[in-house]
């Protein structure tokens, strides 16, 4: 969950009171004010005699209803239209009268505690600040993390076997088991056109501390589908004459995710309605983030996004490539796991914001075959610039680039350069003989625009793993 920026934030009210002994097993309801346009609200409690075991419970009522309550295991709690809190209701925060609720469950004689609570309302959907335990950092260490990017749960159409061996929809936490086991660093839950899962996320990722839990979301219109990242706002998936794919990305934007459109050329018809972009969709330049030019295991074959991913390269665009395995059963179909295919994403931490960043800006690279497939790092030096993959770099006719690849874990196969589409020669030595293995090449500027990235391929030619480009002489996304 993203979380507000810039000055700390201040509560819209601060409910204060005292608890003695004559308030044991006593109830204190607070009033609060909540204005129309309220999105999230936010409840920070604290009393001065924890340590003397003046304990209280917390729950609330809007105006209409009990949205819940969370005894005094919580010293917080958040709700908002789309999510909250592990013991309060997601839903409207209609406007009016609300009430905190103090239950008195244990004070001491001869002990007086002062409480407050800080009741924060926030117009966005974002916490006003990060909230404690949410574990929205889960490293902060910079590096290349690992996970998939496309996955289904019973929160759409994702079903496994139930117990007795029915197919039922399938809960979350089989999901984020299986991707756990694979070693998976972040996985993505991307319902159709749904935020329903979010709440569940959000409660799951204490448990889950060392796998990052991503918002996803798979805008299916009957054109085309498209993954979004970063939000839980509404986007309105109905193409329209008054709602093209660019609205669309521009309303992303504007929220502060991204986009990728989903397995572009799979065939759209009673199999899989609408699931191809065919025509591909008159997105405009720098309108679309990414695309999953990998969907599950369909690599080189009449499905593959490569061809279409090079043609907007080409065009000029700078477009992250990503994958996903689209799961729809949980992991628990054979031959078909989570994270196969993997997206590998360089990010400055384990966080929903970073790895989000390095898809922007392209530093990711994919294995095909999943997170046991081989690393491969692609970089280059020019005019006292360092690049890595998604990186421009500004070369002048006759200035010279030194390029670098450094592949891991695939002895026996061999590097394939690609350069504006086309596999180039420039790299003479392609057979990788060891375990951690760098290859070098070097290009000469001709003032024009170009583009290099790297596949590895095993011995028997499949393509293991793809880098996304080193841009040469492009515009600033």
């Amino acid at each position: 969950m993203a979380v507000a920026q810039g000055p700390a934030p201040q509560p819209a009210h601060v409910l204060t009171g005292k608890i003695t002994a004559e308030d044991l097993n006593t109830y204190k309801s607070l009033p609060f004010e909540v204005p129309a346009g309220t999105r999230r609200i936010t409840v920070v409690f604290s009393n001065t005699q924890r340590d003397q075991r003046t304990v209280v419970d917390l729950g609330l009522f809007d105006p209409e209803r009990f949205r819940g309550w969370s005894g005094s295991n919580k010293t917080w709690f958040t709700i908002s239209d789309v999510d909250a809190t592990a013991s309060y209701l997601p839903g409207a925060l209609p406007p009016g009268t609300w009430k905190l609720l103090l239950g008195i469950a244990n004070t001491r004689a001869g002990v007086t505690a002062e409480y407050k609570a800080e009741i924060y309302l926030s117009k966005t959907l974002d916490p006003p600040f990060s909230l404690p335990d949410q574990r929205a950092v889960l490293n902060k260490t910079a590096g290349w993390y690992q996970g998939d990017l496309h996955t289904h749960t019973g929160q759409s159409d994702g079903s496994c076997a139930s117990q007795t061996g029915r197919r039922v929809p399938c809960p979350e936490f089989k999901l984020l088991e299986a991707a756990a086991a694979r070693g998976l660093d972040f996985v993505a839950d991307t319902e159709h056109d749904t935020a329903s899962a979010y709440t569940s996320l959000l409660r799951w990722q204490n448990y889950f501390d060392r796998l990052l839990l991503i918002r996803g979301r798979e805008i299916t219109t009957y054109r085309g589908h498209a993954n979004i990242f970063g939000t839980s706002d509404w986007v309105d998936f109905r193409l329209s004459p008054t709602n093209s794919v660019n609205d669309i990305a521009d309303r992303v934007h504007a929220l502060g995710g991204i986009m990728s459109l989903n397995h572009p050329a799979f065939p759209t018809g009673e199999v899989c309605m609408g699931c191809g972009w065919n025509p591909e969709p008159a997105l405009a330049v720098g309108k679309l983030d990414a695309m999953e030019v990998v969907n599950g295991l369909d690599v080189e074959n009449d499905r593959s996004g490569i061809p279409l991913w090079h043609r907007r390269l080409n065009n000029g665009e700078r477009v992250t490539a990503i994958a996903g395995s689209d799961d729809h059963d949980s992991g628990t179909r054979p031959g078909h796991p989570v994270g196969t295919p993997t997206t590998v994403v360089f990010a400055k931490e384990l966080s929903e914001a970073a790895i989000i960043d390095g898809i922007r800006a392209g530093h990711a690279f994919i294995k095909t075959k999943g997170p046991e497939g081989p690393d491969v790092y692609l970089s280059a030096d020019a005019n006292r610039s360092h690049a890595i993959a998604g990186d421009a770099l500004a070369l002048a006719s006759g200035a010279r680039a030194q390029f670098s690849v450094q592949v891991v874990n695939a002895a026996g196969g061999r590097i394939e350069l690609i350069a504006d589409g086309n596999v180039s020669q420039l790299v003479t030595d392609t057979a990788i003989g060891g375990k951690d293995e760098t290859k070098r090449f070097e290009i000469a500027g001709d003032g024009k625009r170009h583009w290099y990235r790297v596949n590895i391929r095993a011995a028997d030619g499949s393509l293991l793993a793809l880098t996304n480009p080193i841009y040469v002489n492009f515009p600033a996304p």
